[in-house]
């Protein structure tokens, strides 16, 4: 079949990302924020990885933001829900500081333009759990923006997450496409490379590759965005 979509990871991918460094800034920003609500960071940071947790597992019955603030209910108790509006707030105004993090890479917004030059529909495909308010951000700091994208998976709109391939399929499915019709683009090799068991080509960006189970990656199509961009006009 022809390709019809292509998806996007974001992090490591459209946005180039030192990811431990991400971390320690995104999570010491939060952490500082809420510790004067009387949320422990070190606590607080736990947590939200047990949260997080809960979001990869999540098997589809409800949103990720569902799944996430439920099992922070489970923790804190019910009244945790009120504190949403503390980390929308947080997103607003502190998540910014973790761009310095963060590299740029104008062949990103390039190649985007390119697919849908080429006809074919985008997609962001980046793991559904962060909101939508600092998803936004990010796609900013890859120098695009949310319409640049047909459809872009966050916490609030699906309730399936790498690397469960059901992710790939749900996407596939909003778009109208059939799995095999859609290529996924991205550096982790556990997370974006299982597209390929619903049926996606694949393609693994190498420029900020992650490879945590040192897998073979000889046998996927990869390279930088020019490589990209060359197999893309071979489509």
């Amino acid at each position: 079949m022809s390709i019809k979509a292509v998806l996007f990871d974001l992090d490591g991918t459209l946005l180039p990302m030192d990811y431990d460094g991400f971390l320690k800034l995104y999570f010491g920003n939060l952490a500082k924020r809420l510790a004067g609500y009387g949320y422990d960071p070190d606590v607080l940071v736990k947590n939200i990885w047990t949260g997080t947790k809960a979001m990869v597992m999540n098997d589809g019955s409800c949103m990720n933001e569902t799944k996430f603030w439920d099992v922070f209910a489970e923790i804190y108790g019910v009244d945790v829900l009120q504190d949403k509006v503390l980390f929308d707030d947080f997103y607003r105004e502190d998540f910014i500081k973790a761009k310095e993090a963060c590299g740029f890479d104008p062949l990103a917004k390039e190649t985007v333009e390119l697919v849908k030059e080429l006809g074919m529909k985008t997609a962001l495909a980046t793991n559904p759990i962060f909101p939508m308010i600092a998803t936004r951000q990010r796609i900013a700091w890859a120098g695009l923006e949310k319409e640049d994208f047909e459809l872009c998976t966050t916490y609030e709109n699906i309730g399936v997450s790498k690397p469960n391939p059901a992710y790939y399929t749900e996407i596939a499915k909003r778009l109208n496409v059939a799995p095999e019709e859609c290529l996924m683009v991205g550096n982790d090799v556990a997370e974006d490379m299982v597209a390929e068991q619903c049926g996606m080509q694949v393609f693994l960006l190498t420029d900020c590759l992650l490879n945590k189970n040192n897998e073979d990656i000889s046998k996927y199509p990869q390279g930088d965005f020019a490589k990209l961009q060359k197999f893309l006009k071979m489509l």
